[in-house]
């Protein structure tokens, strides 16, 4: 039974709001006057910070929610995967932000006109727009539908639709006036928000269970069903499993590698440091930060496993665990959260679920503005300086201001389409938020190691590489590859080796033409 929403819970809320609102106050820059101090803070912010805003970016409503349930169902390899994390992290750091630099670049799609031209730097960033929009507005339906259970107790349509657009509107408030200054010091605040509610959940959990803890580590490591539960490392090479450590040091590394130097919403992090060697540092930071944080999650998931499925470890009684409200499928740790948290706490978690949603969204909708603004709108704005009178660099910053209205709209509709996109489809929510962006990683890679390591490909091969990438992506889904009678070994591929295909394909179509006199990007500028 749900418990009820009490007055403690919404103190803990007000006193939320106060803070996000004196956050605001004291961090939003009074004078943002270039493009520059709006989309790279002025480029002068230190490591610790940018490794804090990238982490806060990349950790959304649905690790919050996912986690728990990873460690739930399943073991710790998912820690595993930050070993792909470090791989790419240590690519990025030595191929790609040196260079983004020696070219001052704003955006991490700018390379690309020096190696192709602009118009395969506007296909690049069109496609981050097209995948981050999408990828957004499923992750803010899902905070959307866990605010809307715990405050109102209900998951109809038109409560999930007010909590949408309150996350959104939100999202946008902190970051239109400042830019990612004021998304940066915001993503501190968001960030400390949703870790401290998490480790008070894992405090409160571990109270609720009887046993000691070395009876829970023998309870994890031996269950009932013969599966280790604290295994680390998948050494098998089942190539439906996401996190075998061939998954981990193929597919994983390059998603790791596409995220921080191919994504916008993280790459703008590392572009706002004063130099390329602190950007360097941020990014490794934040990959080793994402252990402890991540973890935390997972173990939250094992102790709900010991809560709900081993009475021999609870006193001889359990809780019913559930994966259903009002008919919408939700996690184990929303189950949780409904039913057993006190008032005050239940408060503190959802803050942290909002913490979480706002953090992933306000960078991305700095981050999409962005490209919008430096790789589409100032170029065509600046070709038509010839015939009209050339505007003020502070004229970029309104228009960065206009496109994250734009975008944030765009996200909104985004999070209504899932809501009825959810029922139509038997694909989980979360799993789709974690993997979408593989359909638009795919062509990034395959054009960004042609650009990097070959003199070959042109402007037309980019836009071929960036469209069959994604379509291989989209064939290589279990339903549509068994539907279209692929060879077996195709029909049930995790998102790294599918990640793995698609780069291989695109990269192949892009470098398959002669270049055009450019040079490889192989040596710093």
């Amino acid at each position: 039974m749900m418990l009820p929403f009490t007055m403690a819970d919404w103190l803990v809320i007000a006193a939320y709001l106060l803070l996000l609102l004196a956050g605001g106050w004291i961090f939003t820059p009074r004078k943002t006057e270039t493009a520059n101090d709006y989309f790279l803070a002025g480029g002068n912010v230190p490591a610790w910070l940018a490794a804090i805003s990238v982490l806060s970016a990349t950790q959304s409503a649905a690790t919050f929610l996912g986690g728990p349930d990873y460690g739930y169902h399943g073991d710790l390899t998912y820690l595993s995967g930050n070993i792909g994390g470090l791989m790419g992290a240590i690519f990025v750091a030595h191929v790609m932000i040196p260079r983004f630099y020696a070219i001052k670049a704003t955006t991490a799609y700018e390379l690309l006109t020096l190696r192709f031209s602009e118009k395969a730097t506007r296909w690049a960033g069109g496609m981050f727009l097209v995948g981050r929009v999408f990828a957004g507005g499923a992750r803010v339906y899902l905070a959307a539908i866990a605010l809307a259970m715990v405050i109102t107790g209900t998951v109809e349509a038109q409560g999930i639709m007010i909590a949408a657009a309150v996350l959104v509107v939100a999202s946008v408030m902190f970051t239109f006036v400042g830019g990612l200054k004021s998304v940066l010091w915001n993503d501190l605040i968001q960030f400390v928000v949703y870790l401290g509610s998490a480790i008070a959940v894992l405090v409160f959990l571990r109270m609720s269970i009887p046993a000691s803890t070395g009876d829970i580590i023998a309870g994890l490591s031996n269950t009932p069903e013969g599966i280790d539960k604290l295994r680390v490392f998948d050494f098998s090479f089942d190539l439906s499993r996401p996190f075998s450590m061939l998954a981990i040091v193929t597919g994983l590394a390059l998603l790791y590698i596409a995220n921080a130097g191919m994504d916008q919403d993280t790459t703008q992090r590392l572009l706002s440091c004063k130099d390329a060697k602190t950007g360097a540092r941020s990014l490794y930071l934040s990959v080793i930060a994402t252990v402890p944080v991540v973890g935390m999650f997972i173990v939250i998931g094992l102790l709900l496993y010991i809560f709900y499925d081993r009475p021999d470890l609870m006193g001889g009684a359990t809780a019913a665990a559930g994966n259903e409200f009002g008919g919408e499928k939700i996690s184990i740790f929303m189950h949780y959260i409904l039913t057993q948290l006190p008032g005050g706490l239940r408060g503190l978690v959802t803050v942290g679920i909002c913490a979480a949603a706002v953090a992933t969204t306000n960078s991305a909708l700095n981050a999409m503005s962005s490209v919008l603004v430096q790789d589409f709108y100032r170029p065509w704005r600046e070709k038509r300086a010839a015939n009209v009178a050339p505007v003020a660099e502070h004229h970029y910053v309104q228009a960065g201001r206009a496109g994250m209205g734009v975008i944030g709209f765009a996200m909104f509709l985004m999070a209504i389409v899932s809501f009825y996109w959810q029922r139509y489809s038997s694909m989980g929510l979360l799993e789709f938020a974690l993997q979408v962006m593989v359909f638009t990683y795919a062509g990034l890679l395959g054009v960004y190691f042609t650009a990097l390591f070959t003199n070959r490909g042109n402007t037309g091969s980019v836009i071929a590489s960036l469209l069959v990438g994604f379509v291989t992506i989209l064939l290589l889904q279990p339903g549509i590859a068994h539907a279209l009678g692929l060879p077996t070994i195709l029909n049930g591929l995790s998102f790294p080796f599918q990640l793995c295909i698609g780069t291989l394909v695109a990269f192949v179509v892009c470098a398959a033409p002669a270049g055009t006199g450019q040079q490889a990007l192989t040596s710093k500028h």
